[in-house]
């Protein structure tokens, strides 16, 4: 396949990578793995190790494991792994990175560019969050679709009939719901609302902690004190909650889970379906209640539906079955594995850009509204910090749309653009986005307030360009809205891709018989060497990089893998000293 665009799934919990193929989408194996668990960890050793490996040492290494990094995205925060400080576009990266390798073994050929999905309810932080992921990961992010509407190109490809489907997203960290027509081969999203804090992850801290409370009651000794214990104890209610969609019962059993006057105290609790389902009733409620949101949202009521789509891991569990059915009156439908649609309609997506003759056309939705902060004249004085929406929630989307506005007093010849995200009427309670000024404007008529047009235009990637033009003159000023404060920076990017091909080859190259003569040697010394070229560093750290340098050829030429791979491993740590 030349150079194909394969259609990911970046998950809370799992991941997964598709591609179409004669006209079908299909997922992406390794070794009969279907899914790849979303987890990164650093070994004692110090391999990184991402998925099922990662995700076995999170219970004996919890402070060494990353899981749900997706709760993480668009967070001004590090991750600390051993001697590593990551960002988490960088964590999602590695993730990324695996999933590109996969599909690079079942392709046999390069892949550069990907469709990935992102939950509807994501902000733009997250959303750049999850481009620069990609772009670390060596991927060309060519569209980023939402993943209820990724599932209904799943659903809805090659069907002739028209629909309108709700589509009933729970994962592992995030759920989605979307309202969406599929008419004549257009997949069109006609409403979306959500929560990006609430999935099956917090089903499973709900079982673990009511579980150490009880153990608390009968032993006096409270786990949630105790990280590693909580971490296993974790996994294990995750593996209860598993065993509960298909058994009215499951035992949690742990051994040595703590100790109490010297002796170890096991734990062996049998959890029933009905109690679980009580610890989590309330949260599968706030579900139903974006249920409403999204049907009143489009004005229309369960009646006008023709189906409910489930999607993600976490409906599988009765009780969401249960109650969604209840509320709706609505059987709801799962003819695809809910864990693989996503993947496999960001795939669909994939195959129609990279023109593939595919019947389907998308349609999406901004799932907030965007707009500015206005000041209106009121008797005497100025009411400051009002939200004045430009694009509205739920508009399709690419778009353009733009309103007048005056200036607040004559002779006032300069504006401040200040652009939110959000539903707040007060301007300041919603998501900053970005500012600008337009200055030296002029009145269309003397004497009168000059007038401003200010456009937003959203591309299909839901990235939003702003532009203020003064009506007089025709000067204008704009923004592309970045989400900065979150965002890397084009040369922190540059860097952590850097830093990524290096975590790769000195991994590589302490395992791989052919490693010496990987591209990623090549990319750090290339790194390496372009920083000698810039004059602010000192003396003594040019001799200790041209050191270094040096070391690593010599080991090349000779041949020595063990040698290359600690002088490499040096080189990486030094160069982290100069970056960052």
């Amino acid at each position: 396949m030349d150079d194909p665009i394969i259609g990911i799934d970046l998950g809370t919990t799992y991941s997964a990578v598709a591609v179409v193929q004669d006209g079908q989408p299909q997922l992406l194996t390794r070794a009969g793995e279907r899914l790849l668990p979303s987890v990164v960890g650093l070994s004692p050793q110090g391999q990184w190790l991402v998925g099922t490996p990662a995700r076995n040492q999170f219970v004996f290494a919890p402070e060494r494991t990353v899981r749900s990094v997706k709760r993480m995205m668009g967070a001004a925060e590090r991750i600390t792994l051993g001697r590593y400080s990551l960002t988490p576009p960088q964590i999602s990266a590695f993730i990324l990175h695996e999933l590109k390798s996969i599909a690079e073994e079942n392709l046999r050929c390069e892949v550069r560019r990907a469709v990935i999905t992102v939950p509807a309810y994501f902000s733009d932080a997250q959303r750049q969050a999850t481009r620069d992921a990609g772009e670390i990961a060596g991927l060309e992010v060519v569209r980023m679709i939402h993943e209820p509407t990724a599932a209904a190109l799943a659903y809805g490809l090659n069907r002739a009939e028209d629909q309108l489907v709700l589509v009933y997203d729970l994962g592992g960290g995030t759920f989605d719901c979307s309202l969406i027509e599929l008419v004549a081969g257009v997949v069109e999203v006609r409403a979306s609302h959500g929560d990006t804090w609430l999935g099956g992850d917090d089903f499973d801290v709900r079982l673990a902690e009511h579980v150490a409370r009880i153990f608390a009651e009968r032993y006096a000794v409270d786990l949630r004190r105790d990280h590693y214990a909580m971490a296993r104890l974790t996994r294990a209610a995750e593996r209860a909650k598993i065993e509960l969609s298909e058994h009215p019962f499951a035992w949690m059993r742990e051994e040595f889970l703590a100790e109490s006057g010297g002796k170890p105290l096991h734990l062996e609790y049998e959890v029933s379906r009905r109690e679980f389902e009580t610890l989590i009733r309330d949260l599968v409620q706030r579900t139903l209640d974006s249920v409403d949101r999204v049907l009143q949202d489009a004005g229309l009521s369960p009646r006008d539906l023709d189906r409910i789509l489930l999607v993600g891991g976490s409906t599988r569990i009765p009780l969401v079955w249960q109650m969604l059915a209840e509320h709706t009156g609505i059987e709801p439908h799962m003819a695809i594995h809910p864990e693989e649609v996503v993947a496999l309609g960001a795939a669909v997506q994939a195959a129609i850009i990279a023109g593939q003759p595919i019947d389907a056309v998308l349609v999406d939705v901004t799932p907030f509204s965007l707009g500015i902060e206005i000041a209106t004249p009121m008797g005497s004085s100025v009411v400051p910090d009002i939200y004045r929406p430009i694009i509205r929630r739920n508009t399709a989307i690419p778009c353009t749309h733009e309103e007048v506005f005056r200036t607040v007093y004559p002779g006032q010849d300069t504006v401040e653009i200040v652009v939110y995200q959000g539903e707040h009427p007060v301007a300041s309670h919603n998501r900053l986005l970005g500012r600008f000024r337009i200055e030296g404007l002029q009145p269309e008529v003397p004497g009168e307030p000059a007038r401003v047009t200010v456009r937003f235009d959203m591309d299909i990637n839901g990235q939003l360009r702003v532009q203020a033009t003064d009506r007089k003159t025709g000067q204008h000023k704009a923004i592309t809205v970045m989400a900065t404060k979150e965002r890397l920076s084009a040369e922190a990017l540059n860097r952590a891709a850097a830093q990524m091909a290096a975590i790769l080859a000195a991994q590589r190259v302490g395992v791989t018989p052919d490693a010496c003569e990987m591209d990623e040697v090549a990319v750090i010394l290339s790194r390496a060497r372009r920083l000698l070229q810039n004059s602010r560093l000192d003396a003594e750290v040019t001799e200790q990089l041209q050191a270094k340098i040096d070391a690593i050829e010599q080991a090349r030429y000779a041949g020595d893998r063990e040698r290359l791979a600690k002088s490499l491993e040096e080189l990486v740590d030094l160069l982290f000293e100069i970056e960052v």
